[in-house]
């Protein structure tokens, strides 16, 4: 499935496009117009940056959690340091492992969850700003040829951002 994606100042100019795909034969099962008064990013289907940063950061909490309470553990042993002399040995080795698990939980919770939240959006980030700042967004799917045909439709209209992608699940 390729898509064409038109980012236009206004709900006027949005309009318009619309009413030029339909003047010129297009399918208007595959046009959708996004933005105050039609779908939003969600019901469109634009990825929440949110929900891949809390997914990365759970998935890296899985593995830094258990070795930094390992490396923690080691750390302690290795050293022989005392942080709570009144536990003795093993109480300040569990300490060690305690510490090391909230360092682990610390790195997956910033680290995977900042890299999920600056990466794992892809350019949903970019449209859903385009919305709040009160654009509209005309998206037009379809096969090769109809998604060509609506690229030389919408470029006519000048819109502020126009890009086609093709989606990778679908090959």
């Amino acid at each position: 499935m390729n898509y064409v994606i038109a980012v236009l100042a206004n709900r006027i100019e949005a309009e318009a496009a619309y009413s030029q795909l339909e003047q010129e034969g297009m399918p208007m099962s595959q046009v959708s117009i996004i933005g105050d008064g039609y779908k939003t990013a969600d019901e469109f289907g634009f990825i929440d940056p949110k929900k891949p940063a809390r997914k990365q950061a759970k998935l890296m909490a899985m593995w830094l959690v258990p070795f930094g309470f390992i490396g923690g553990w080691l750390f302690n042993v290795s050293t022989q340091y005392q942080l709570v002399p009144a536990v003795g040995t093993l109480g300040n080795h569990v300490i060690g492992g305690l510490l090391g698990a909230v360092a682990g939980a610390m790195g997956s919770f910033f680290v995977g969850g900042g890299i999920g939240l600056s990466v794992g959006s892809g350019d949903a980030l970019p449209y859903r700003n385009f919305l709040k700042e009160g654009k509209y967004i005309v998206v037009v799917s379809g096969a090769p040829n109809v998604t060509n045909k609506a690229t030389r439709i919408l470029r006519q209209l000048n819109p502020l951002n126009l890009q086609g992608y093709i989606d990778p699940t679908a090959i």
